[in-house]
């Protein structure tokens, strides 16, 4: 990795601290390589930072601003990662993770493609052993293999569940996957499919745990977000996504990802606007 946590001068607006004195830390990691229908996901992270000068570092939704004394975050780049070996990528993942975690700061992970989060939920988990995931997704991602391989963006969650074992992945919004995945999840996890119905019940459940948070924006309907790999019909309107993200937020969370915006599938460029909005509010929520 290049990356040697210097400021960038290439930042998410307002994201311009310094990393010794920063509470939060953001970073990209810009890779698709399983993307199963639709690549793109790689582009991500310097399309949000590009795009993010398109609106304001503040927020009416919650009377904050990221240029507030009080907020501090460091914006540490994109990652350097290797081509064709996925499971380097994973390691080198989770060594960027190992370092913010030890600082004692939170990771914030702008993917890619949804196998980024399993790198970052393996240094969360060796840190806190306790861990739980709240998981947002069109997708279950609970097979385990796709095409026979066993890293994937579609096994994703099943390699999570591997390490945390029974009822600890909560998933909400899933309406797409193999009927064994909605099986699985329903006999080992929580899953909700459709919507956030059951958030504040769990909330209650796991308020006094170690919670990484994984958002995959698919979670979005197609009509609100198109500039996905995988879209799927059905999904929540960003109006109905905002306050559900508040609500885990209230969590005691430890680490935060946002993957698989692909902004070549989207020209009119609202479905990276809507990712720039939804992450300068993740940040002052936080």
């Amino acid at each position: 990795m290049t990356n040697k946590l210097d400021k960038n001068t290439h930042v998410f607006i307002g994201c311009d601290k310094e990393y010794e004195k920063s509470d939060i830390v953001i970073f990209g990691t810009p890779f698709d390589g399983t993307a199963s229908y639709r690549p793109g996901a790689r582009f991500a992270p310097s399309a949000i930072r590009n795009e993010s000068y398109s609106i304001e570092t503040y927020s009416p939704y919650q009377d904050k601003d990221l240029c507030d004394s009080n907020i501090k975050v460091f914006d540490g780049g994109d990652l350097e990662l290797c081509f064709g070996n996925t499971e380097k990528v994973l390691n080198q993942i989770k060594d960027f993770t190992d370092k913010i975690l030890s600082d004692n700061k939170l990771p914030v992970m702008i993917g890619g493609e949804h196998l980024v989060s399993l790198g970052a939920v393996r240094a969360a988990y060796e840190k806190y052993p306790d861990l739980r995931i709240i998981h947002f997704d069109a997708h279950a991602d609970m097979r385990d293999d796709y095409l026979g391989e066993k890293l994937s963006h579609a096994t994703v969650m099943r390699r999570c569940y591997d390490l945390l074992g029974d009822d600890k992945i909560f998933q909400f919004g899933i309406r797409s996957g193999e009927r064994e995945e909605f099986e699985f999840s329903e006999k080992h996890n929580f899953i909700n499919k459709f919507d956030f119905d059951g958030l504040d019940e769990i909330i209650n459940k796991i308020k006094d745990k170690p919670v990484y948070f994984s958002l995959d924006l698919d979670v979005l309907d197609p009509a609100d977000f198109p500039g996905t790999g995988t879209p799927e019909a059905g999904g929540v309107s960003f109006k109905e996504l905002l306050p559900a993200v508040f609500d885990a937020l209230k969590l005691n969370i430890i680490g935060i990802d946002i993957t698989e915006l692909s902004p070549v599938y989207d020209p009119s460029g609202r479905s990276v606007s809507l990712a720039c909005k939804l992450l300068r509010e993740i940040l002052l929520a936080l």
